[in-house]
């Protein structure tokens, strides 16, 4: 095979497109359960959460002045 691209198997002789079908019908990766937890307040969630704690002080403060 001269291009990469165009590879069906790996070295081991699996076929790459069955792999890729095949996660892609398992549902949510990892990183996607971890993300979908911490924007729904999932218990020990909150290092993945991508909220900004120090801007949601300020927005909090500046309503209560």
């Amino acid at each position: 095979m001269n291009n990469q691209n165009e590879a069906k198997y790996t070295v081991a002789g699996t076929d790459i497109h069955d792999v890729k079908r095949k996660n892609a019908e398992a549902g949510l990766s990892y990183n996607e359960v971890k993300r979908l937890l911490a924007q729904n307040g999932g218990h020990g969630t909150a290092k993945y959460s991508d909220t900004d704690v120090t801007e949601v002080k300020e927005q909090i403060q500046g309503k209560n002045q």
